[in-house]
């Protein structure tokens, strides 16, 4: 076809669509000193682990840079949106101290001058940059059936992932003459619009991931949908598009959408746009309970893929963003030894430095940062934390831990501040089991492990501090009474005292082991003095005859 048919054909097929100039006008240039960066949930669940990942990424290059951090809602794929999900996914950034700077605020009017941040509203523009494509001869009418079959595009993306980016596909339609077009459009046919490539697969340039590195990457050859049949832009046009326009610099996304990138990068110059700095991230990945390999995070199969999940275990939030800030770069973690008091905000986050293998998620590394910052928090901060968690998702224990303040913030008090800060907490969820022994209606449930005890000798010696019992003035001069009393009673059986009895005069260390049996009904706890203190003298005397009564 000729220029003057190219045209002719923009004409037929977007009629109404504006012309680009009219956009690119009212888009101005931004003005921001550092980097442009996005987060685009789609609204079809909720917000994944892996987002909340990039997000980080996302607020922390933006931050650094001082840059922008903005939110647009892809909420293209409405036969998978599912009710309010937007709205939980802008929600759970601002839950998580990464609320955007502009854009989609959910149920609230947003905030910006580049928007609608929804691309639902965007139609009219993705029409006007597809009808500039056509004037190009950039890109074509398909009316093929099922040219953009949703089933049919995921299973070749699966197989691109797995293989490579070598496959050629020239659509049949992309040779119709003008005439050919305007009799399907007569007849009523609908059509998806296609990317005309010009590409070539045997060809390569190299490339620069802000993660991966130099790559070389082959030129994209296939004629993509840009548009659907029912006039919904995909991925790769309404990316190209809102980005320039919004002036994103920094594309961050998952590392299965690097295969898609030479469709992206040659539509990106068909339009003549500047071309966007991309980093591809690395896949947080768990280890398969059956068959024992290393797979990324499902949302099938992982509860913890929804955010929402560790908001509902009573993580603080702090805890979830300083563990992935671990994963993303590996000198955080010696910047947080170092700076145990800073924010994480003032560490010094660089792009470059996230790894390119995929990480793994740990329990265990997550759940010692989040001892350690809630080990800072004072008596009263993790009080009001347990008790807005327990207001949220747990009513039951809600009502206990309110009518039980001044007994809970005495024993969150136990050990707290100083170099070495107790370190007991992983979670709010455990407040009301980890510290029942301050709550009404304490029935402590242990197995008695009497090992060498004699246990006449040890009821001797219980009974004997039971009935005798005082509150001391301070844990020196309580400590001091327990080894008094314990030393009038060696309640480990004969045998062994006799072979070694100066190993066990005293017995101070069976002694606070079985007593803080009965008063916790725990081996270990916070300290003991503190405790027994809290408890007062009454509830501990009939805790240890509890205890007495066991033993017969």
């Amino acid at each position: 076809m000729t220029e003057k048919d190219y045209v002719e054909l923009a004409n037929l097929l977007y009629p109404d669509a504006q012309d680009t100039a009219f956009y690119l006008k009212k888009y101005k240039p931004r003005n921001a000193k550092g980097e442009v960066t996005r987060i685009a949930p789609s609204p079809t669940g909720y917000l994944h682990i892996g987002q909340l990942y990039q997000a980080v990424i996302h607020r922390m290059v933006a931050d650094k840079t001082g840059g922008i951090f903005y939110c647009r809602l892809e909420d293209t794929d409405t036969k998978r949106e599912v009710e309010n999900a937007g709205q939980i996914a802008y929600d759970m950034l601002v839950r998580f101290g990464l609320k955007p700077d502009e854009g989609y605020c959910g149920d609230r009017r947003e905030i910006g001058e580049y928007g609608p941040y929804v691309q639902s509203k965007r139609i009219e523009i993705y029409n006007a940059f597809a009808k500039e494509l056509v004037k190009r001869g950039k890109a074509f009418p398909c009316f093929c059936a099922g040219s953009e079959n949703k089933e049919e595009i995921l299973k070749r993306r699966e197989e691109e992932l797995e293989e490579s980016n070598d496959i050629e596909v020239k659509d049949p339609c992309r040779n119709l003459t003008l005439e050919q077009i305007k009799a399907n459009l007569k007849a009523g046919k609908k059509f998806a619009l296609r990317l005309k490539s010009e590409g070539n697969v045997t060809k390569t340039h190299e490339f620069v991931d802000r993660i991966k590195g130099k790559k070389d990457l082959r030129e994209n050859a296939k004629d993509d949908v840009l548009i659907k049949s029912n006039g919904v832009p995909v991925y790769a046009l309404a990316h190209v598009v809102d980005d320039t326009l919004m002036g994103t610099t920094t594309i961050v996304r998952g590392q299965e959408w690097f295969q898609s990138l030479p469709v992206h990068i040659e539509l990106s110059r068909a339009f003549g746009f500047k071309p966007f700095k991309y980093a591809h991230t690395p896949n947080i990945c768990v280890i398969d309970e059956k068959t024992g390999n290393k797979r990324k995070i499902s949302k099938r199969k992982d509860p913890f893929a929804d955010v929402r999940f560790f908001l509902k275990q009573g993580y603080p939030t702090t805890a979830i963003i300083e563990y992935i800030l671990n994963l993303l770069n590996s000198d955080f973690e010696v910047w947080r030894k170092n700076n145990p008091t800073l924010p994480y905000t003032e560490f010094q986050f660089a792009i470059n430095k996230i790894g390119v293998t995929n990480p793994m998620f740990d329990f265990a590394k997550l759940n010692d940062i989040s001892k350690t910052i809630i080990s800072r928090y004072t008596a009263e901060q993790v009080y009001t934390n347990a008790l807005n968690w327990a207001k949220e998702w747990n009513e039951k224990d809600y009502e206990i831990i309110k009518q039980n303040k001044a007994n809970l913030i005495k024993v969150f008090s136990i050990d707290r501040g100083g170099d070495r800060p107790r370190k007991d907490i992983t979670k709010f969820d455990e407040i009301t089991t980890l510290y029942n022994y301050v709550l009404p209606n304490f029935k402590p449930k242990f197995n008695l492990n009497l090992g060498n005890v004699n246990k006449q000798k040890l009821k001797e010696f219980l009974t004997d501090y039971a009935n005798n019992y005082a509150q001391q003035a301070d844990n020196q001069a309580w400590f001091e009474n327990l080894k008094q009393v314990a030393g009038n009673h060696n309640f480990v059986d004969n045998k062994t005292y006799k072979q070694n009895p100066s190993a066990y005069a005293g017995n101070i260390t069976d002694a606070s082991k079985f007593v803080r049996l009965a008063i916790t009904g725990a081996e270990n706890s916070p300290e003991l003095y503190s405790i027994m203190k809290i408890l007062g003298k009454a509830t501990c005397v009939e805790r240890l005859n509890n205890l007495i009564k066991k033993l017969k």
